[in-house]
C-alpha cells in the first residue's frame, strides 16, 4: 500500500521544508522506490502566475503547463521526475472548487462548511491521480499556525485517521535557534511548535531541526521527552554550503532509516547514492573559476530567479568549474556611463539576460546586451532576453531607432508583439489584451524545430524537434530576424509551422544564443542542460583569451 508522508513546518518561515521534502524523496528513490511529491500551499490565489516575484519568489512551471511554487522545481532537480498540475494546489483553488460545486448543485442543497466540505476537497486532492506509488510526499506551505492553513491540518489529521495512521508519518521541521549571548542553543520554539501542532490533533513522528550546530545528546533526550517522541527520531538538519550535500548529511543522520522503520520497512535495500557523492566531489574540488553577470529586474530577491541559479551553477558542476554570479539590476545600468559599464564588466565572462514582466529595467538589458555583443562577450539570453536581444539588434544594426515590444509601448515599431493564437495539445488558444493575466500565456511544453548546423543544434546534440518549456504572451516577428541575417543573425529554432522564433544566435560572435522558452526548468545537478554546459563553457574559454592577451 501507498506510504504518505507529511512535511509541516514551525517556528519561522523560509526554513526549507521544499528542500527537506525533495532530499528525503531523492533518498528514497536511491533506494529504488517509486515516490511522488506534492505541494499544498493554504494562499488564496488560485496558483502563483499572477503574484510578483518579490512576493512569492520563481514561478515554477512544468512540462505539462502548470504555474506552480518554486519548491516543485526542488522536487524536479532532486527526484529527476517531472512533476505535474495535480502535483500543486493551493487554498485559492481548493475553495474555487468548492464553490463550483455549490453552484452546480452538487452538494444537493446541503449547508457547504469548512468541514467536511473544504476538508473533503483536500482529501480528494490528496488521492488523487495516484497509481502504483510506493511513497507520496506531501509539503503543506506555510508555518504551523498560520490561520489559511488550518483546513489543511485538518485534512491530513483527517486523512491518516481514514487510511490508519501506519500508513501516514508526520514530519515537522522546525528552527534550534542560536543565541549566542547566551552561548546556547534554544529548544522552547520546538516545543512549542510541536506543542502547537499537538493541539490540532497531530502528533509527528519524526522532528527535522534546523541548526548552525550538532546538538548534545542531552538536548536530543529534551526535545524528544516534551515532544513526545523517540530521541532517535529527532533529526539534525545542520546547515550546508550546497544544497547538493543535504542527502547525505540527512542519510548520514539516519532520516530515511527511521521514516523506514517507522512504515516497518527495515528490510528495505540500501540507497545508491553514487550520483550525490559525485556531486559533493566536484564541489569540493573545483578545477577552475569563471564569474558570470545576471542582468535582471529581481535581483535583490534571489529567490526570482532560483532555478536559473541552480542551472547555472549545474554547467559549472559539468565543467567542474566554480561559478560565481553578479546580480546586476537592469535599471542600474540605465544611467551609467561608458567607463562605468566598462567597470561594471570588467571582471565578467559570460553575460545572461534572464526572463520579467513589465517595462522597468527594460533599457538595462537592452545595454547589457548590447555590450556583450559589440564586445564578443558569451551571451545567453532567456525568454524576455530574447526579445530584447532581438529589439537591441534591431536598433543598433537595422537603424530601427523605435524598435520596441508592444508589452512596453503601443507608439512604436512592433519588433515583439502579442500573440493573439496559438495551438496547443491540438486546441487553438486565442488572447487579447483585455484576457486575464492569469494562467493565460504560452506555457508548459512546445516543440521547436532546430536548423542543422546551428550553434543550437550543436548545444543540444541533435538536428531533430527538442521541447522545452514556455511561459510568455510576447513572440518575436520572424519577419525581423529574417532582416537581420545580413548582419549575422539566425533563426536556430523555430516553431513547428515555422511561424514563431524559438532561438535565435549569432554566426558572427563566440558564444551568443538567446531562446523564447525557459530552458533552466529542465537543468538538473546530474544532468545539467545543454544550453547551460555551452554556456559555462564559452565563459571558460573566454576567461582564457583574457589571461592571454
Amino acid at each position: 500500500m501507498t506510504k504518505y508522508i507529511f512535511i509541516t513546518g514551525g517556528v519561522v518561515s523560509s526554513l526549507g521544508k521544499g528542500m527537506a521534502s525533495a532530499s528525503i524523496g531523492a533518498l528514497l528513490k536511491a533506494r529504488g522506490y517509486k515516490v511522488r511529491m506534492r505541494k499544498m500551499d493554504p494562499y488564496l490565489n488560485l496558483d502563483p502566475g499572477t503574484m510578483s516575484p518579490y512576493q512569492h519568489g520563481e514561478v515554477f512551471v512544468t512540462e505539462d503547463g502548470a504555474e506552480t511554487d518554486l519548491d516543485l522545481g526542488h522536487y524536479e532537480r532532486f527526484i529527476g521526475n517531472f512533476c505535474h498540475k495535480t502535483d500543486s494546489i493551493s487554498g485559492g483553488r481548493i475553495y474555487y472548487n468548492v464553490l463550483k460545486k455549490e453552484r452546480r448543485g452538487d452538494y444537493l442543497g446541503a449547508t457547504v462548511q469548512a468541514i467536511p466540505h473544504v476538508t473533503d476537497e483536500i482529501k480528494d486532492f490528496i488521492k488523487s491521480d495516484l497509481t502504483d506509488e510506493d511513497f507520496v510526499l506531501y509539503e503543506i506551505g506555510g508555518t504551523v499556525g498560520d490561520i489559511e492553513g488550518t483546513l489543511f491540518l485538518e485534512a491530513i489529521r483527517q486523512y491518516a485517521n481514514q487510511i490508519g495512521k501506519e500508513n501516514c508519518l508526520f514530519l515537522h521541521l522546525t528552527l534550534l535557534p542560536y543565541i549566542p549571548t547566551a552561548g546556547e542553543l534554544k529548544t522552547k520554539p520546538t516545543q512549542h511548535s510541536v506543542k502547537q501542532l499537538q493541539e490540532t490533533g497531530i502528533q509527528p513522528q519524526i522532528l527535522l531541526c534546523r541548526s548552525q550546530m550538532m546538538i548534545s545528546d542531552n538536548e536530543r533526550q529534551k526535545i524528544a521527552l516534551f515532544c513526545n517522541i523517540a530521541p532517535e527520531d529527532v533529526i539534525i538538519a545542520l546547515d550546508a554550503d550546497s544544497i547538493y550535500k543535504i542527502p547525505l548529511q540527512y542519510h548520514n543522520e539516519g532520516l530515511d532509516e527511521r521514516i523506514l522503520h517507522y512504515f516497518h520497512m527495515e528490510n528495505a535495500p540500501e540507497p545508491d547514492l553514487t550520483r550525490w557523492e559525485k556531486i559533493v566531489s566536484v564541489i569540493g574540488n573545483w578545477k577552475g573559476h569563471v564569474k558570470i553577470a545576471v542582468v535582471g529586474k529581481y535581483c535583490s530577491l534571489l529567490e526570482a530567479y532560483k532555478s536559473l541559479g541552480e542551472a547555472i551553477y549545474h554547467g559549472g558542476i559539468f565543467h567542474k568549474t566554480k561559478v560565481d554570479i553578479k546580480w546586476i539590476e537592469s535599471d542600474s545600468l540605465e544611467t551609467m556611463s561608458k567607463k562605468e559599464l566598462d567597470e561594471t564588466f570588467s571582471d565578467i565572462h559570460g553575460i545572461l539576460v534572464p526572463g520579467g514582466f513589465g517595462n522597468r529595467g527594460i533599457e538595462g538589458k537592452i545595454i547589457a546586451e548590447q555590450y556583450a555583443r559589440e564586445n564578443k562577450i558569451p551571451f545567453f539570453g532567456i525568454c524576455l532576453g530574447m526579445q530584447t536581444a532581438v529589439i537591441e539588434s534591431a536598433r543598433h544594426l537595422l537603424g530601427i531607432k523605435d524598435a520596441n515590444s508592444t508589452e512596453f509601448s503601443e507608439n512604436c515599431t512592433p519588433i515583439v508583439a502579442l500573440m493573439t493564437e496559438w495551438v496547443k495539445n491540438g486546441e487553438i488558444q486565442t488572447r487579447n489584451k483585455n484576457t486575464d493575466v492569469g494562467g493565460t500565456m504560452r506555457l508548459g511544453a512546445y516543440p521547436c524545430k532546430l536548423k542543422e548546423g546551428s550553434l543550437a543544434a550543436k548545444l543540444y546534440e541533435t538536428n531533430d524537434t527538442i521541447y522545452e518549456r514556455h511561459r510568455h504572451r510576447y513572440e518575436v516577428s520572424k519577419k525581423i530576424v529574417e532582416q537581420l541575417e545580413t548582419h549575422g543573425m539566425i533563426m536556430s529554432g523555430v516553431s513547428p509551422d515555422g511561424l514563431l522564433p524559438e532561438i535565435v544566435e549569432l554566426k558572427n560572435h563566440p558564444f551568443f544564443i538567446a531562446v523564447q522558452f525557459h530552458p533552466e526548468f529542465k537543468s538538473r545537478a546530474f544532468d545539467p542542460h545543454p544550453l547551460f554546459k555551452g554556456f559555462i563553457d564559452a565563459a571558460i574559454k573566454h576567461q582564457k583569451k583574457i589571461i592571454r592577451e
